[in-house]
């Protein structure tokens, strides 16, 4: 094992520990939801429906917050480190160390499975009218995706951003003339 390799290593060790409390909060989060979802779905009163409804929406509005925030701190670390959407979201491409990846990744699995099938366990209320407060656990894996992409944000590890070209010439290609006949004009200047 080289010294890079051990340092890559203990880096996602490191990174294991210092997430391990986003983790914890995705685990519990999708515990607390998986109870109130099927308990909701399996006793079907206006209680039971209430607290699956608010604990649905809290973990989407958490998920939401969790989601900004994520991409708000990932164009940050863009300006240096080569970031992708599924590196952040779906901790792939070595992101993560791999039990963090498996723990989150099955969480957010659970999330979407147990949506959707208490939403599909009952399509109408008791009165026979569509729709019931279970539809709302379809919204709960934008929770897992605001951890998983916390998570990325702050722990994952990726490779360094490196510029193919000097930077004048970057500078020189993303200046824009205001117009079209500005340009042409300029141009005619130039060589003319």
């Amino acid at each position: 094992m080289t010294s890079e390799s051990s340092t890559t290593s203990s880096g996602s060790a490191a990174a294991a520990v210092d997430g391990a409390s986003i983790v914890r909060a995705d685990i519990v989060g999708t515990i607390v939801f998986t109870i109130t979802a099927v308990y909701a779905a399996v006793v079907f009163d206006t209680t039971a429906q209430w607290v699956g409804a608010i604990t649905a929406i809290s973990l989407f509005f958490i998920g939401i917050a969790a989601f900004l925030w994520s991409f708000w701190n990932a164009v940050q670390r863009s300006r240096g480190e080569q970031v992708a959407v599924t590196q952040l979201y779906f901790l792939a491409g070595g992101v993560a160390p791999r039990p963090v990846r498996r723990t989150m990744l099955l969480a957010l699995t659970a999330q979407s499975i147990v949506g959707l099938a208490t939403a599909l366990a009952r399509t109408t209320g008791d009165d026979g009218t569509p729709g019931t407060s279970l539809a709302l656990g379809v919204l709960v894996p934008v929770f897992g995706f605001g951890l998983n992409g916390l998570w990325a944000a702050y722990h994952g590890t990726y490779a360094v951003r490196t510029l193919d070209e000097p930077a004048g010439d970057r500078a020189r290609r993303t200046e824009r003339p205001t117009s079209g006949r500005a340009s042409t004009q300029k141009e005619e200047e130039e060589h003319g």
